[in-house]
């Protein structure tokens, strides 16, 4: 094993997606944080803002604020769930479904930055690896605390009400 860890590239790849994304989101009224919640409900609409938190791994009242935000820029809707109308399900708005493919767009174009003066083979074996490191964190995450599957989605993330 290398002296030189990954950590730091990580932090700094995190940091600088941040940045892209707080300047390529900014004509759309949507902040980097909420970037994660909008393209979380292109895939999962319809879940609930705990099943959100807790997928995500981000505590209740920071998914809060932010999809209080979506609302506000009129990207999501609350409604209350059928059978628990203490709950409600998160949907998006039609103003959020228009700008879809303008967002899938700056992630393709994010990747394709990070892909500059790479061949495709060393593109996806540096996807591959970091893949592989994501899958040794939630195997080391997942001793640690409970872990269930995200309905459709094969992830592993933290869950109330497991029986471990």
């Amino acid at each position: 094993m290398s002296e030189e860890s990954p950590v730091r590239y990580l932090s700094l790849l995190y940091r600088y997606f941040q940045i892209y994304l707080s300047e390529e989101l900014l004509p759309y009224h949507i902040g980097k944080g909420q970037a994660l919640f909008l393209l979380f409900l292109y895939r999962f609409e319809g879940v609930t803002q705990d099943e959100m938190a807790c997928y995500l791994h981000i505590d209740k009242s920071t998914a809060a604020r932010a999809l209080e935000k979506l609302k506000e820029a009129g990207y999501v809707k609350k409604v209350p769930k059928k059978d628990d109308l203490r709950s409600n399900q998160l949907f998006l708005t039609p103003q959020a479904w228009e700008i879809e493919p303008r967002l899938q767009e700056v992630l393709r174009r994010w990747s394709d930055i990070l892909g500059t003066d790479m061949t495709e083979e060393e593109f996806a074996l540096a996807t591959g690896l970091l893949k592989k490191m994501t899958e040794n964190a939630i195997d080391h995450i997942r001793d640690v605390k409970q872990i269930k599957t995200f309905p459709g989605s094969g992830m592993k993330v933290k869950g109330e009400g497991d029986q471990g």
